[in-house]
């Protein structure tokens, strides 16, 4: 069999392995991302190989490997023939593997192949997330683990290439043996039972994809095609869908536009543990924020924003003040992702403020609102999170050391907590002890920066709320952010499974 002839599309292996087992062949799958082919991947090959008639094995497509810095090493088109040319391999696909090992269900081998490596991640991981999917998932295969010698991918590449610089290695090493990774799955296990309400502006992101077609013979401007576009429910939206994936209570309090409220599309990509409260201003569309970007630097073009920052009438605040004096006191945890396009008035703000037990907030500057969305609106915050450009404006400081803001910020909210993100130079935190932690940036691919901050937020503050300390604190928002630079705008939040295995890898 040709290296051409294995390698199939998804819909084609479904096929292949449905008439193959009509032939009353017993087919065996391995998955995985088969970045480095070493010698225990192929003693796992062999065996798995051994259980059947045929093997076909499916590689994760880049987009979805979740293993940290700097994976995958290897292209997904280089590791399928890398695949395709190993013997043993009858069959290889691409697949998506956005939801773990869901392959498996539409392909049904009759035995998946699972090695040692999967093993040990299978039990610290999937088996204490995703029983209940891994159970649907397997129920028409059997699972059989492969016994030889174990070699990790992720433990060559650590070893072996520098990913990190010195620093960062450092501070890794000491955090390892400070916390181990069961610790650390443990820690974030609790947060499970928090209850927790959200309440920020929800936003509509689309990403119009285009590709230049030069200079208008007409005008001083440069033509662009539309090729496609996708849209994405950002803003607190996203935040929502993150915390849901930590918490299973999550209240979401937002605004929508009554003449374009966009409502159903928002339902659909809220995630099923999600509650909505929806409040509707007249006056204006539920805000969209459209991004033209070009198809192949992935360049963002220009934006393009639908919304009103006027305030919300008086009517649409008595009912929003009225709802939170009714609700507030029934949760652990308030978060405010404060846009600054008009839902929250100071009004809110102080019933928020007064009412809540443990209060979260994050202010975004944006175009929008430059110089005008300040987090020194709010007094007495438990945990605030902002990045370095909106901390430098809130003390008006613009060439200060950033340790002196953070500290004169800390004391001018009265805050229990403050980390600031810094972008490339990673993060500072400091609490109302004067303690200061310093955490490196994880991450070494960026495709877009969007939602960067807000998944931060979206899993320090729970983190905040259980007592955990600072330095696990802003260790889980800064692998967040790493993992969430690679996904393009909101089209997914980061899920805790993910986070969990980038963490298994960084601490090997």
């Amino acid at each position: 069999m040709t290296k051409h002839n294995k390698v199939l599309f998804l819909n084609e292996l479904i096929s292949k392995v449905e008439s193959l087992k009509k032939e009353g062949k017993t087919v065996v799958q391995s998955h995985g991302i088969f970045d480095l082919i070493h010698p225990g991947i192929i003693k796992h090959l062999n065996e798995a190989k051994e259980q059947g008639d045929i093997l076909i094995v499916t590689v994760i497509k880049d987009k979805d490997v979740r293993r940290g810095a700097g994976r995958p090493i290897f292209p997904e088109n280089f590791r399928l023939e890398t695949v395709a040319s190993l013997e043993q391999v009858d069959y290889v696909c691409l697949v998506d593997d956005e939801m773990p090992f869901d392959c498996i269900r539409h392909i049904k081998p009759d035995i998946f192949a699972k090695g040692r490596a999967y093993k040990e991640l299978g039990t610290k991981i999937y088996d204490s997330i995703f029983k209940e999917q891994k159970d649907f998932y397997f129920e028409k295969s059997k699972i059989y683990e492969t016994r030889g010698f174990s070699f990790s991918s992720s433990q060559i590449i650590n070893d072996f290439l520098d990913i990190y610089p010195d620093e960062t290695k450092g501070y890794l090493k000491d955090f390892s043996s400070k916390y181990s990774f069961n610790e650390i799955v443990e820690k974030l296990n609790q947060l499970k039972k928090l209850k927790v309400l959200i309440i920020g502006e929800g936003i509509i992101d689309e990403y119009h994809y285009c590709e230049s077609m030069g200079r208008s013979a007409k005008s001083p401007l440069i033509v662009n095609r539309y090729i496609n576009h996708e849209v994405f429910a950002g803003g607190a939206f996203i935040i929502a869908n993150n915390l849901a994936g930590l918490c299973d209570n999550v209240q979401l309090v937002t605004l929508l536009g009554e003449g374009n409220s966009r409502e159903e599309f928002i339902i659909n990509n809220l995630k099923p543990n999600i509650t909505t409260k929806f409040f509707y201003r007249t006056d204006a569309p539920t805000i969209c924020k459209k991004r033209y970007i070009n198809q192949y630097l992935n360049q963002k073009l220009f934006e393009i924003n639908y919304l009103d920052n006027n305030y919300i009438d008086d009517d649409c605040e008595s009912n929003v003040i009225n709802y939170l004096r009714t609700n507030l006191s029934g949760y652990d945890l308030v978060l405010v992702s404060d846009f600054g396009h008009g839902f929250i008035t100071n009004k809110i703000i102080e019933v928020i403020g007064s009412l809540s037990k443990m209060l979260a907030v994050n202010t975004q500057t944006n175009s929008a609102n430059v110089g005008y969305n300040m987090i020194t609106k709010y007094r007495d915050p438990n945990f605030v999170c902002l990045d370095e450009p909106e901390a430098r404006l809130a003390t008006q400081d613009r060439f200060g050391t950033i340790d002196d803001i953070a500290i004169k910020l800390l004391r001018t909210l009265n805050a229990d907590c403050l980390i600031i993100t810094l972008g490339k130079k990673g993060s500072i935190g400091i609490n109302r002890d004067g303690i200061i932690k310093r955490t490196p940036i994880f991450s070494t691919r960026v495709i877009d920066t969007v939602g960067a901050g807000d998944a931060f937020f979206a899993f320090a503050a729970p983190c905040f709320a259980k007592g955990l300390p600072l330095d696990f604190i802003s260790f889980i928002g800064n692998t967040v952010g790493a993992l969430k630079v690679q996904i393009t705008g909101n089209k997914k939040a980061v899920e805790k499974y993910e986070l969990l295995e980038f963490i298994n890898t960084m601490m090997k």
